[in-house]
């Protein structure tokens, strides 16, 4: 019997079906972008290899310096600064030890109340200022400092200073309660001294230190670290890189905070060398005390007499053997670290700024002593050297009256004559002469002024070039300057010629600025009579300081030769042996003939036997010191006293000194600084 039937299993057949993309083709990659990548890897790696050799091997050291300034700091030690010594070897100012109360830099990252705090009770203890402690912990420059130097400017690395000079049983006071007042130190360092011998005080003229500001640390090469000293004014200041020597210097390494947290190393500092200066002790203790009972009696006499100076050269080289200024202030006041008050006070137009020297710093104008100027210039217009002139009590000059001293009239006197008795009028008539042949009013330039040219080359209108610092030049007032000066302040003489002078109560003289104000704002450029004559006495615009007379009159002692003052003599070793001399400076001579110069002299001696200053040196020993000199009282525009001048130089046989006393506002020069002078010859004479 047969089945069902089985389907049949045979495979089915594919039949293939049209394609409906083209068949791929397989293509070849190029490897062009590759060896391009490569060659940029190898190129950036031969550069970065160059480089890496280029600081391996070229700056290598450089590198390794900048490397270690981020965790290392060098902190400089001052060197022992040299003494300033009198021309015997005296010491003027030395190093002593004292106390000195410091904080630790730290401490002043904490709030500025919190420190406060810390200082009001160290303060307490001590006895001083909490403000003034205070001040010195704030970096000058900033917004809460005090000014220089009662600030900071030293080290962040070091402890900071803010109390010196302190009383060694208070210091230990603060030293035994560590628990009350952490961080505070004390510590024992060289300061400034002053040793006073004879009591002298000199303190214009040897100056004083302070901080360096952070520029001249940063200075390239300057050497200067912030804990330096450097010399601020007077003989510290100029020869300040001499005297302050080489600081030593230690590498310390700090944290990220900046704090000292080891040390790498040192070097020694070298002491500063000695300054030897030319100053005699004995003669400048006999000044400092003449200076002072002059302002002293002319005060008792009811004159203000606010300032005063007096100098003594030696003609024949410059040195200066004495030199004072009044005011003056203890120079050991910069030793205990001045605070702003004291500071403040120093400079007070109300106590007489007693910071500013009144030798170098400020000009008076030199009134008659100025005619040992004007009188070669007047022969150089013409007159007989051999001739009489009048000296009459007044003469007019352009319809204006100008007067002698209370219009003493002296008669027909020659050259000398007319030099010892100060004969004003003379030397107007002289001056009025010599400006209406030049041209008057008319002459607008100054060339043939011999007036003006002589007194240039007196070397007046600039510095002496006197080795302290602070001078100012002096002004020769001219047709060239007063034109200048009309130009500037035409615009308020001509509103002042408007409105006048209506809060001047003195109607004396609101009427003559009333009328100078008219005449300034229209022709005020002019060279007029006036100021050809006030210019032949060292009135007027004629400005001088007490140092540059003391030049003139040297110039005429020497026999015409003008030297730059100096009160340094040489630099010195401890042990006395000479590093470099201090050489004098010559600056030329002064064109005038024998002739001329014989004249001025023979009149400046009569002054002292039959002149103005007969009275103040009667009884002086004229034939064991012959002198010679000059009387000066300049008026001062609004004061009712005379500023006070007496110039001299001797002995007139062989000229040795020259002495020259200036008080301001204080009366006639016979009466005030001419006794102040014979006080100063009297100890040189005492001493030859």
């Amino acid at each position: 019997m047969t089945g069902p039937r089985r389907p049949d299993r045979r495979p089915p057949v594919r039949v293939p079906r049209p394609g409906l993309t083209p068949p791929r083709v397989r293509r070849q990659l190029s490897t062009r972008p590759l060896w391009g990548v490569v060659v940029v890897v190898l190129l950036l790696g031969v550069v970065l290899a160059g480089r890496l050799g280029q600081l391996q091997l070229s700056q290598h050291e450089e590198l390794a310096a900048q490397a270690a300034e981020v965790s290392t700091r060098t902190v400089h030690t001052p060197a022992l600064r040299g003494r300033i010594l009198a021309a015997d070897g005296t010491p003027l100012v030395v190093n002593a030890p004292t106390s000195v109360v410091t904080v630790d830099p730290e401490l002043l990252l904490e709030e500025p109340e919190q420190v406060r705090g810390l200082l009001a009770g160290v303060a307490e203890v001590l006895g001083v200022s909490a403000d003034d402690l205070f001040g010195r912990t704030r970096l000058c420059g900033t917004a809460d400092a005090p000014p220089a130097p009662a600030c900071f400017s030293g080290s962040p690395y070091e402890p900071v200073p803010v109390a010196f000079g302190v009383d060694p049983v208070r210091a230990l006071a603060v030293l035994e309660r560590p628990e009350d007042f952490p961080g505070v130190g004390v510590r024992t360092v060289p300061v400034r001294d002053y040793p006073a011998p004879q009591g002298v005080n000199l303190a214009h003229v040897l100056g004083y230190l302070g901080r360096p500001t952070q520029e001249e640390v940063d200075r390239p090469g300057g050497g200067v670290g912030p804990q330096d000293l450097l010399g601020r004014a007077g003989l510290e200041a100029v020869y300040d890189e001499a005297l302050r020597g080489s600081p030593g210097a230690t590498t310390v390494t700090v944290d990220p905070r900046g704090l000292v947290t080891g040390r790498r190393g040192s070097t020694d500092p070298q002491p500063g060398a000695d300054l030897r200066t030319s100053l005699d002790v004995g003669i400048q203790a006999a000044t400092e005390q003449a200076l002072l009972d002059a302002v002293r009696a002319a005060r008792r006499a009811g004159a203000p007499a606010p300032s005063g100076a007096a100098v003594v050269l030696r003609p024949d080289d410059g040195a200066v053997v004495a030199a004072t200024s009044f005011p003056t202030y203890d120079p050991g006041i910069w030793t205990s670290g001045v605070g702003q008050r004291e500071y403040d006070r120093l400079l007070d137009p109300e106590r007489g700024q007693p910071l500013v020297s009144r030798l170098v710093a400020q000009t008076f104008p030199p009134a008659s002593t100025f005619k040992v100027v004007t009188l070669p210039a007047a022969l150089q217009t013409g007159i007989d050297p051999e001739g009489e002139y009048p000296c009459p009590g007044a003469v007019s000059i352009a319809g204006q009256r100008f007067t002698n001293y209370e219009s003493e009239e002296h008669g027909e006197l020659d050259l000398p004559g007319i030099l010892a008795v100060s004969c004003d009028t003379s030397f107007y008539r002289w001056a009025y002469d010599a400006w209406r042949d030049q041209g008057g009013v008319g002459q607008a330039s100054d060339d043939g002024d011999r007036f003006l040219a002589v007194a240039r080359g007196f070397g007046l209108g600039r510095p002496t070039g006197v080795d302290l610092p602070a001078e100012v030049a002096g002004h020769l007032p001219s047709r060239a300057w007063k034109r200048d000066y009309w130009e500037a302040t035409r615009e308020a003489s001509c509103e002042r010629a408007g409105t006048g002078y209506p809060e001047v109560e003195d109607e004396e003289r609101r009427e003559f600025l009333e009328q100078l104000a008219r005449e300034n704002c229209v022709d005020g450029w002019q060279w007029r009579p006036g100021d050809a004559v006030n210019f032949s006495i060292g009135q007027g615009d004629v400005a001088t300081t007490p140092l540059q007379v003391a030049t003139v009159y040297a110039a005429i002692a020497n026999g015409g030769r003008l030297w730059a003052p100096r009160v340094g003599a040489a630099l010195e070793r401890p042990d006395g042996t000479v590093v470099e001399e201090v050489q004098p400076v010559d600056q030329g001579r002064v064109a005038l003939d024998d002739t001329t110069l014989d004249l001025v002299r023979e009149g400046l001696a009569e002054v002292m036997t039959e002149g103005t200053a007969a009275g103040a040196f009667a009884g002086w020993p004229h034939e064991d010191l012959p002198l010679a000199g000059k009387t000066g009282s300049a008026e001062v525009f609004g004061a009712d006293w005379a500023t006070s001048w007496f110039a001299s130089y001797g002995p007139t046989t062989d000229p040795e000194h020259v002495v020259v006393v200036l008080v301001e506002q204080a009366g006639l020069g016979a009466d005030v600084a001419a006794p102040a002078a014979r006080a100063i010859w009297e100890a040189i004479r005492e001493g030859r």
